[in-house]
């Protein structure tokens, strides 16, 4: 008989009520300050290092092999024979490498299947909990691997930042294309490319119309399919609360999340981060 542990890392921000609901395993990131280390989503908040941002900004690091090596041990000791995988994508972290380098090192004591998911945050997290569902409801690692893929066909996530600065810093964008984006007033509406990379999908003038493009782009998904909303956000809640009450009415939306994105996220994109990301049912 199988047993399935389900995996993904700390920067999906999956709610613990969800963590606990489908045993949920997870790798954590780290925050960096001169002068400590901290887990993320452990021993700091978003909050925290959002205060203190103008301060210093911190680096993070992904998980070691090494703890990824401890997890899948830990995993075998505790009677697992497989494992699915679903981590921050490899176009903006090494995270997955961690895993795939322990799913190598067991593979002749747990069948591990490792998808890059070419997404981010709770949009991640989204799949797990679909994953989470599927294995409770008896789905076979087989099964499992040839519908994740399916799953990720149909999440779309487009997210605004209400300063470039972050993503300069970070080198997701060039200087000079984002200091001509500032001048302007300029907001993103960012996606994910096939290499799971930042690209942007338009421009608009002002966080007003930014709000009000990522709700005409979550209600284009909604008016042709029921779906599954996520909403997330830094410190713009005003905005992620405009969000919500224009998607939960929508008659095929079936299930609204609002969180905060976590530490690592917030360091690279900024924390006036605005994302929305839609799995269609």
């Amino acid at each position: 008989m199988q047993k399935i542990a389900l995996i993904t890392d700390s920067t999906c921000g999956l709610p613990k009520e969800y963590v606990d609901m489908y045993h949920v395993h997870i790798l954590r990131l780290k925050v960096i300050y001169k002068d400590r280390e901290y887990v993320d989503g452990i021993d700091i908040t978003p909050e925290e290092v959002y205060e203190r941002l103008d301060k210093e900004l911190p680096t993070t690091s992904m998980p070691s092999a090494a703890e990824a090596d401890d997890l899948f041990k830990s995993l075998i000791e505790e009677g697992y024979t497989h494992a699915i995988v679903l981590p921050i994508s490899s176009g903006l972290s090494g995270t997955i490498n961690s895993f795939r380098i322990a799913a190598e090192h067991y593979e002749d004591q747990i069948k591990t299947f490792v998808f890059d998911t070419k997404i981010l945050s709770m949009a991640v997290g989204l799949s797990v909990i679909e994953v989470g569902k599927a294995i409770q409801a008896g789905k076979s690692f087989e099964e499992l691997c040839e519908w994740i893929p399916k799953l990720r066909e149909k999440t779309q996530m487009y997210f605004t930042v209400d300063t470039l600065e972050y993503l300069i810093k970070g080198g997701r964008i060039g200087k000079v294309s984002g200091s001509i984006g500032e001048l302007l007033n300029l907001k993103p509406i960012i996606v994910m490319n096939d290499e799971g990379k930042y690209t942007t999908f338009t421009k608009v003038r002002g966080t007003k119309q930014a709000v009000n493009k990522l709700i005409g782009l979550a209600k284009d998904i909604l008016d042709r399919a029921k779906g599954k909303v996520i909403i997330m956000t830094g410190t713009m809640h005003e905005e992620a609360e405009a969000l919500k009450e224009a998607l939960q009415s929508h008659v095929n939306t079936t299930f609204l999340h609002i969180g905060t994105i976590t530490p690592v996220v917030g360091i690279h994109s900024g924390p006036r981060l605005l994302a929305v990301a839609v799995l269609e049912d």
